[in-house]
């Protein structure tokens, strides 16, 4: 198989989404310790980031805190000392920042980076991962649903690989956005924005026109989020590699399933 763009460790190891989360082990997702289980069982991770009150990128993937603190309301809001000093229920964990969980893998796996921006416009969330990973000697990416973020990384920091999520958005978020952003996101027809290195595509949706059209042409694509034996079957015929959870793939999968 071709892999033309991108850097090839993003095919190198399945990887972990949000971490190597196990909540009955009182391991939460975006967590410090799903993160060393990760880098532990040698896997690559995924994580979620988002913008502090104060312009800070915390690992942390809903826009508000009720579900995995005790704390309630909007993650925006707070400062990130305020957001460091939360602990992750069932955890003693907090809150991490994006610069603190790189100082953590020291550039031992690769790591993707999910901004977390919907439809705002690029700002100082992508400034501030950008300044982070910019320093940073490990192999790491970015990667978003919203193409405008992407766009802002390819005008700005375009030596940082780069990947354009997207789903067919029938249901779920984004499925209420109008019907031309989800034709054109479902299609990748985004990429003119975005000009990603990857694709980022949802396993429910595969096979799907423009990630047979792109893989083709040598573009990787990696598939999200890969948890049960049909899932990997049908990851292991249209794609590359694998964001996954609820199981431990083979490390030589991205080698054996071609």
């Amino acid at each position: 198989m071709t892999r033309s763009r991108g850097p090839g460790w993003l095919t190198s190891v399945p990887m972990a989404h949000r971490g190597l989360h196990a909540v009955e082990q009182g391991i939460i997702e975006n967590s410090t310790s799903a993160f060393g289980a990760a880098i532990e069982a040698g896997y690559g991770m995924e994580c979620d980031v988002q913008v502090s009150a104060d312009g800070e990128a915390v690992v942390f993937h809903d826009a508000k805190l009720d579900r995995l603190t005790a704390e309630t309301g909007p993650l925006g809001i707070r400062s990130a000392a305020e957001i460091g000093a939360t602990y992750l229920t069932g955890s003693s964990d907090r809150i991490q920042t994006l610069g603190e969980l790189l100082e953590q893998i020291d550039g031992r796996t690769p790591l993707l980076v999910e901004i977390k921006k919907n439809q705002r416009a690029p700002g100082a969330l992508e400034e501030r991962a950008r300044d982070l990973l910019k320093s940073y000697k490990g192999p790491a990416a970015v990667m978003s649903f919203n193409p405008d973020s992407m766009g802002w990384f390819a005008a700005n920091a375009p030596d940082i690989p780069r990947g354009q999520l997207s789903t067919a958005f029938k249901t779920g978020g984004g499925s209420h956005r109008p019907a031309l952003q989800r034709f054109l996101a479902r299609h990748l027809l985004v990429n003119a924005i975005s000009k990603p290195h990857f694709i980022g595509y949802d396993i429910n949706h595969l096979p799907a026109p423009a990630t047979t059209f792109l893989r083709k042409r040598g573009m990787p694509i990696l598939t999200w989020t890969v948890r049960t034996d049909i899932n990997r079957d049908i990851a292991s015929k249209y794609a590359d590699n694998i964001i996954f959870e609820s199981f431990r793939p083979s490390l030589e999968w991205t080698k054996t399933h071609e």
